[in-house]
């Protein structure tokens, strides 16, 4: 289990829910960008600093070792109740 590149350790960083993981600190992706946005970064007036948080989980299925890159976040209020 990697963010952002970084191992992350289960029941330190993130705890399994059923089929979620839930992790300690909030993260975040990055929403769309709007016209004015994609046209100051395509001046090079400005670029985007915004907080793009990345899963990646490396498991084992099938004898192989697998990797699931990129997975969707979902913000903890989008959730509901735990």
């Amino acid at each position: 289990m990697y963010v952002n590149g970084v191992a992350q350790r289960r029941g330190e960083d993130y705890e399994l829910r059923g089929r979620e993981l839930v992790f300690s600190k909030p993260l975040a992706k990055e929403g769309r960008l709007g016209p004015l946005r994609w046209l100051s970064i395509f001046l090079g007036v400005a670029g985007t600093y915004r907080k793009n948080d990345s899963v990646d989980v490396v498991y084992h299925a099938g004898g192989q070792r697998t990797v699931s890159a990129a997975l969707p976040i979902t913000p903890p209020e989008a959730r509901g109740p735990q």
